[in-house]
């Protein structure tokens, strides 16, 4: 994957060329302006942050997406993706992190789902079916019987699957978009040997990962992503890790974030040795009032987890709490929200809000006791107490009578956050609370978190966003992997500092 200038001086010519490539979101443009080449026999990883445009790319090339402008080009002639079969016709196949795959199914009806080769009646051919699957899999070098049910495979046989299913069409073009994500050593091994020979075999790989080691491993070319722009692309012996860093993270954050810095007070929360059965482990930090405390790591590292369940969605399976001195025992959300501790979750649309119900109605829901008289709600109290919050917040809306499903993202953010507020918690967990929103109700929702922290309230805010994590932090506990990588505090804190320790690459 390289810049168009370099796509023509590379020696090979490109299987894939993307050109001028752009995609627009409301408020959001996820792609603009990016070229692209992919050449055969050769891996090109895409690197860049969560949101960089990697997946919308991948979306477009994969015929999920149309391309508001641009072109594809498949052999130097123009090709059109209107679906994702188009994309499968043309030789483009991918290979997920979460490939769908069906447990109850067997290995070879998983592989051939949608294209099993048929008889001449136009039925499946099961023994053709399990005869090519068993032929695929001995490509790969596994000895998986085709007819075992995915269920009795373990994660790593699984995936073996979900790279067979994508081989079993006639691909020339792969990507892997973060394929050793639940993979072992030993199993990112075996993979990359399977990747050695799809490269031997002349097929154009692109590899997209947050692991520079991974990447220098197996990739021979890389592309750079920034905010939708391709800032950097060529071969990879000809740039080291740290200029790789500074591709991804080089923006300025001085001004973008209206962060105010004030004296912080004691420690409102302490968290030792906290552990999750499956999801993280020995992690300890403390919170401070005033303080905005940002977690950062790559997805998957445990970021949303640890916050689930201090709020009491998860059970934890070792660790100590306290808050304000005394230990606290937090078994379910009720047991949080009592104790202080309320959670913006990071999809607010699904379990934020209730979209159909009124804004005044989703203000109220945690406080109802607050506006009931002997168990009767009372509109004209709950009305007031919505008021409140949202002029505080300069809510954009008709009426407090409408639903927050009509609402910008922005607003809803505002809405959620300000249900939890008339809680009057101590402490407030913010899962990437921008998430979706547009530019300009970023800067007010960071208006008001910066507010609130102002006022005493100890925030923790979770974020892929590095400027967000450096703008807007006091501290930053760095994790990778379910474990802490760090903890780095706000003076003397950089964007390769971070990256560096949510990769492993300090």
């Amino acid at each position: 994957m390289m810049t168009a200038a370099l796509a023509e001086s590379h020696p090979i010519t490109p299987i894939l060329e993307m050109r001028a490539i752009s995609k627009t979101f409301p408020g959001v443009k996820a792609l603009d302006d990016v070229n692209i080449a992919l050449f055969p026999g050769e891996v090109t990883a895409l690197i860049g942050e969560n949101g960089a445009g990697k997946s919308t790319l991948v979306k477009i090339l994969t015929g999920i997406y149309p391309s508001d402008e641009g072109e594809i080009h498949i052999d130097g002639r123009p090709v059109t993706f209107g679906n994702a079969q188009a994309a499968i016709d043309h030789g483009v196949t991918a290979i997920h992190q979460e490939t769908v795959l069906f447990d109850e199914l067997s290995v070879a009806e998983n592989i051939f789902i949608g294209h099993a080769p048929k008889t001449s009646l136009g039925l499946v051919n099961w023994k053709g079916v399990n005869a090519r699957a068993l032929a695929l899999l001995h490509s790969l070098e596994s000895n998986i019987d085709p007819r075992t049910r995915l269920k009795d495979l373990s994660i790593a046989q699984r995936h073996l699957v979900a790279i067979a299913r994508a081989l079993s069409v006639d691909a020339r073009i792969v990507i892997m978009d973060e394929p050793t994500a639940a993979l072992s050593r030993k199993e990112v091994d075996d993979l990359f040997q399977i990747v050695k020979r799809l490269k031997a075999q002349g097929k154009a790989i692109l590899f997209i990962s947050h692991k520079f080691d991974e990447v220098y491993e197996i990739a021979d070319n890389y592309a750079v992503f920034r905010d939708g722009k391709a800032v950097g692309s060529g071969a990879l012996a000809d740039i080291s890790q740290n200029d790789i860093v500074r591709l991804m993270v080089g923006r300025s954050i001085e001004h973008a974030f209206p962060k105010v810095d004030i004296p912080l007070g004691e420690t409102v929360l302490k968290v030792e040795n906290y552990s999750h059965p499956t999801e993280f482990r020995d992690i300890s930090f403390e919170l401070r009032k005033g303080e905005i405390l940002g977690i950062y790591g790559l997805v998957g590292a445990g970021r949303s987890e640890i916050c689930q369940s201090l709020f009491g969605v998860t059970r934890p399976s070792g660790g100590r709490l306290e808050l304000d001195g005394k230990e606290i025992q937090i078994r379910s959300p009720g047991d949080a929200i009592h104790a202080g501790i309320v959670y913006v979750p990071e999809e607010r649309g699904r379990h934020g809000a209730v979209l159909q119900l009124p804004i005044y109605q989703n203000i109220s829901l945690p406080s109802l006791g607050r506006t009931s008289r002997s168990g009767f709600l009372r509109a004209a109290e709950e009305l007031a107490l919505a008021r409140t919050y949202a002029e505080r917040f300069d809510l954009r809306a008709a009426a407090l009578s409408v639903p927050v499903g009509t609402l910008s993202g922005g607003n809803q953010q505002k809405v959620v956050i300000g249900k939890w507020l008339a809680t009057q918690p101590k402490i407030l967990i913010l899962d990437e609370p921008t998430k979706g929103i547009d530019i300009g109700s970023k800067a007010a929702v960071h208006a008001f978190i910066s507010e609130l922290a102002g006022e005493g309230l100890s925030i923790i805010m979770v974020s892929s966003e590095l400027p967000e994590i450096l703008g807007m932090s006091d501290r930053v506990l760095v994790m990778r992997e379910g474990l802490s990588a760090g903890l780095f505090e706000r003076a003397g804190m950089s964007a390769e500092t971070l990256v560096r320790a949510a990769t492993g690459n300090a």
